[in-house]
């Protein structure tokens, strides 16, 4: 840092540079991306909230007020209106303390756990693994079935006295499927056994896509057997980054993680963060009440019209697709071109689009920001490059 600060005009010129680099989700050209444009009324409400911290709610009564009406309104999405649960960073943070409030409850039980084990399936997002490491916790990788979605009995073979948790998947982040997770409820139920629901992708559209018709498993807290459930309002609710959601069915897992907090203004504190912002929460609320049940049905169908388009455009080019989508993902590779490099030639057509693991493939995600002439355009590239 020089000892002389330079001018407000250079500064913002350096930092016009810097975002010259940068793609932009507006372009239509992102494809591998579950964030999207922010909605402009949720932009808005995120300034009014920059200065308000959730980690010290005694400070902004207004905020933690807004706070609790969010998980309300997340909770009556997600088939319980008496939930608990914050406001954060998005589906990574959401998951470890999913996994935290497990183990600790889990404990609590039965002190003489020593090995705790998590069972989640092949397909469920790597912040599992982080969370696995961070908590001292064993992963055991459930296996799939022929359409991507987790095998429920692979889950039952692995149950053992050491499981704290088994995850289900509404919405992998790979391919968009959704686990059989009333099968999953019942086995958890029986066993005694926390099921936590990572519904980061699908948790913002499910919902809104079965009331115009679409059909989707049950995967929330109308099964008595979901103890948790991750949604991110930056992914399909259209707020800004990072904005996550983490939902707990009682307030006993919130207290089973949580710690004294002897100079704040609040006596205990469940999140991992301290320090939280507020205009996370602002943005949510601003958009939840702005675009209401009519609005996010517009939204989830508009990127479910544009995925047909997609899907039917990927094999009309003479591409292999995975699977049918479930939601708004498509997967696809070529029979002569491997993953790798028509990722590639995708890329030096301008376009960013990111590859699955299992299987691997090419994965688009057709999020609000993706418009029928981006898509129309994507097809003819992809045209060109099976000539």
């Amino acid at each position: 840092m020089e000892d002389k600060g330079i001018s407000k005009t250079e500064v913002f010129r350096q930092l016009k540079e810097f975002k010259k680099k940068d793609m932009t989700h507006r372009s239509g050209k992102i494809l591998g991306s579950m964030c999207t444009c922010p909605h402009p009324v949720g932009l808005r409400a995120y300034q009014m909230f920059l200065e308000s911290n959730l980690g010290d709610p005694g400070l902004f009564k207004g905020t933690k007020a807004m706070e609790d009406e969010v998980i309300n309104l997340l909770g009556d999405l997600l088939g319980k209106q008496d939930i608990h649960g914050h406001i954060i960073t998005g589906g990574t943070e959401a998951n470890i303390m999913a996994m935290r409030a497990a183990r600790n409850s889990a404990k609590l039980e039965n002190p003489g756990i020593k090995d705790p084990e998590i069972i989640v399936p092949k397909s469920a997002h790597f912040s599992f693994k982080k969370a696995a490491d961070m908590l001292c916790l064993n992963i055991m990788e459930a296996k799939l079935d022929s359409d991507y979605k987790v095998d429920v009995n692979s889950i039952e073979e692995m149950l053992s006295k050491n499981t704290v948790a088994v995850v289900a998947v509404a919405g992998t982040t790979e391919l968009g499927k959704v686990d059989p997770v009333e099968d999953i409820s019942n086995i958890c139920l029986e066993n005694n056994i926390y099921l936590h629901v990572d519904a980061a992708f699908g948790g913002y559209s499910i919902p809104f896509l079965t009331e115009i018709g679409y059909e989707f498993p049950k995967f929330d807290f109308e099964l008595k057997g979901v103890c948790s459930i991750t949604i991110d309002p930056h992914k399909m609710g259209l707020a800004p980054i990072p904005t996550g959601g983490i939902l707990f069915r009682e307030k006993k897992y919130l207290d089973a993680m949580s710690i004294e907090t002897p100079y704040l203004t609040e006596d205990r504190q469940s999140t991992i963060v301290g320090t939280r912002t507020g205009a996370s929460t602002a943005a949510t609320w601003a958009l939840m009440k702005y675009l209401g049940r009519e609005g996010y049905k517009k939204v989830s169908n508009q990127c479910m019209e544009i995925t047909k388009l997609l899907y039917e455009g990927i094999i009309e080019s003479g591409f292999e697709v995975v699977t049918e989508p479930q939601l708004n993902i498509v997967a696809f590779k070529s029979k002569d071109i491997s993953v790798d490099e028509l990722a590639k030639r995708l890329e030096n057509l301008g376009w960013a689009v990111s590859k699955s693991s299992y299987p691997r493939a090419i994965r688009v995600i057709v999020m609000p920001h993706i418009k029928e002439k981006h898509v129309k355009a994507f097809i003819e590239d992809l045209k060109s490059l099976n000539l």
